[in-house]
């Protein structure tokens, strides 16, 4: 059975996650920490449950999703697994964070590449990576069947989308995206997204203004 705990981090308010198992071994999933105090809640979560992180893991690279990605993995030593489409954002992190007044120590590399069809193994469990594009070039899903859920990253939100006025977003693949990847899943799935509340692919699969089907 895989455990999921979900933090809140830096000023983006971005939702960071930790995937673990029975034994214990767990995936990062975003854990872009801007403070020490952020830092600090990760550790004491991994501490305090005697966790074994084994990877980290982006669903896009967005400054507010890999700023901290150094340090974390340093850390734990650890690599990063993320698609090699969002290399270009990595390349311009510097740029992003100073933008946005963000602490920065430097851009992770992608170590681990993912894409669509593979998956993530975590003991005897198994996570499918999903590629799925329009909000940022490089985003992925990662959806887990046994237990129902999905982890959308800026994807797919609570009545909402990842924005695509950004570099590399684009509308018309993003709903492409939600509804060949997503909306084919159960409707009891549970949505962790990079931001704000969970939700599940049944309610927005109807009700959600962007893309619910039907919608034009």
């Amino acid at each position: 059975m895989l455990t999921i705990k979900k933090f809140v981090f830096n000023p983006f308010q971005l939702n960071a996650y930790i995937v673990y198992d029975e034994n214990g071994d767990c995936l990062l999933f975003d854990t872009a920490v801007s403070t020490d105090a952020e830092m600090q809640q990760l550790e004491g979560f991994i501490a305090e449950n005697k966790l074994k992180p084994i990877l980290l893991v982006n669903t896009h690279s967005h400054i507010d999703h890999i700023i901290g990605n150094r340090k974390v993995a340093e850390r734990y030593h650890l690599k990063l697994a993320a698609h090699r489409g969002g290399q270009g954002f990595i390349d311009r992190a510097a740029d992003s964070a100073a933008r946005f007044g963000l602490p920065f120590d430097g851009a992770k590399e992608i170590d681990v590449p993912l894409d669509e069809g593979d998956t993530l193994t975590l003991g005897n469990h198994t996570l499918q990576v999903f590629y799925t594009p329009g909000h940022a070039d490089g985003s992925l899903c990662f959806y887990a069947e046994p237990e129902g859920f999905v982890l959308t990253g800026d994807v797919l939100f609570n009545q909402s989308i990842g924005r695509t006025d950004l570099p590399t977003g684009n509308y018309d693949i993003l709903q492409k995206s939600i509804w060949e990847k997503l909306f084919v899943l159960p409707d009891e799935t549970v949505v962790y997204p990079g931001h704000g509340p969970n939700t599940g692919i049944g309610v927005e699969k109807k009700t959600n203004p962007f893309v619910a089907i039907g919608m034009e």
